[in-house]
């Protein structure tokens, strides 16, 4: 009769029973990672907009070429015009987990400039 209990394995039954979670953690702070990225690319993107809007160019085009093709964006037309300065929104959607693929939630990048056609230019 055995009164020893053999504990072999059991480091890699709890291994694999901690592999969701570890999996799991890893997506969110990649998740995280892409909504950082993501307010990066629509500041640039509606500061790129604005400089064009300021000189008279298309704004639109200007955002779409400062943000990658895996990502969707919105906007960076040439709008409001007060107190000498055109202030431009550009919104680009954060992918879920791969870019390209989606987005869930939109993040709105604001800028603003100097319009250069009040300057007597």
């Amino acid at each position: 009769m055995r009164t020893h209990r053999d504990d072999r394995g059991q480091v890699a039954v709890e291994f694999l029973g901690m592999v969701p979670l570890i999996l799991l953690t890893l997506a969110l702070l990649w998740q995280v990672v892409l909504v950082g990225y993501t307010f990066t690319l629509a500041g640039n993107a509606a500061d790129e907009a604005a400089r064009a809007c300021a000189v008279g160019d298309d704004g639109e085009a200007a955002a779409r070429r400062h943000i990658d093709g895996a990502w969707s964006a919105s906007g960076g037309g040439c709008g409001d015009v007060s107190g000498g300065m055109v202030h431009v929104e550009v919104s680009v959607e954060v992918p879920v987990l791969v870019p390209g693929l989606g987005g869930f939630l939109p993040v709105k990048g604001k800028a603003a400039a100097v319009y250069e056609e009040d300057l007597g230019r």
